[in-house]
C-alpha cells in the first residue's frame, strides 16, 4: 500500500512538471504599469501566479478594484476552451482558456453564461514578457479595451 501512495505521489510531481514545461505560461507575472495601458477606473491585476493543480492548472490573480480595494481570483482548469469555475470575482463565475500556439491563449470571461469578455494572451518569444489584450463590457455597459503587459519573476 505504502508502494502504492508513493507511486501515486511521483506520477502527480510527473504530470505537474511536465505541466509547468509544457507551457510558457506557467509561472509568476507581475503587471509592469509603465508598459501597460489601463483605463481610469478598471481593475488592475498586479500580480498572476500559473502553476500546476494535479492534471490542471491554478490560475491565481491578485489586484485592486477601480476604488483600490484588494482583489484576489482564482481559476483552476485546463487550457481545453471549455468552461471552469472562477472565484472572488462578483462579476463573473466562469471562464475558459484555450490555446492557440505555443505562445498565444485565447480567454472568455462570462457571468451566468454571458460573455463579458474575451482575452488574448501573447507570450514573448524570449519568454521574459506576456501581454493580455483584453475587451469587455464595463458595469455600465461600456465597451472597454485594457492592455498589460507583465514581466516574469
Amino acid at each position: 500500500m505504502k508502494m502504492r501512495n508513493v507511486a501515486l505521489t511521483i506520477l502527480t510531481v510527473l504530470a505537474g512538471l511536465a505541466l509547468s514545461f509544457a507551457s510558457p505560461m506557467m509561472g509568476t507575472w507581475k503587471l509592469n504599469e509603465e508598459k501597460s495601458k489601463i483605463p481610469a477606473g478598471a481593475t488592475k491585476n498586479n500580480t498572476v501566479v500559473y502553476e500546476a493543480s494535479g492534471d490542471s492548472i491554478k490560475c491565481t490573480i491578485d489586484g485592486t478594484d477601480a476604488q483600490g480595494k484588494p482583489t484576489h481570483v482564482e481559476w483552476t482548469g485546463k487550457f481545453d476552451g471549455k468552461d471552469y469555475p472562477l472565484t472572488g470575482d462578483a462579476t463573473a463565475d466562469m471562464r475558459a482558456y484555450k490555446k492557440v500556439n505555443d505562445r498565444t491563449y485565447e480567454g472568455v470571461t462570462k457571468k451566468d453564461g454571458k460573455v463579458l469578455g474575451t482575452s488574448r494572451i501573447v507570450v514573448a518569444a524570449d519568454g521574459k514578457s506576456r501581454t493580455v489584450t483584453t475587451e469587455a463590457t464595463n458595469a455600465e455597459g461600456k465597451k472597454t479595451k485594457t492592455v498589460a503587459v507583465y514581466d516574469k519573476q
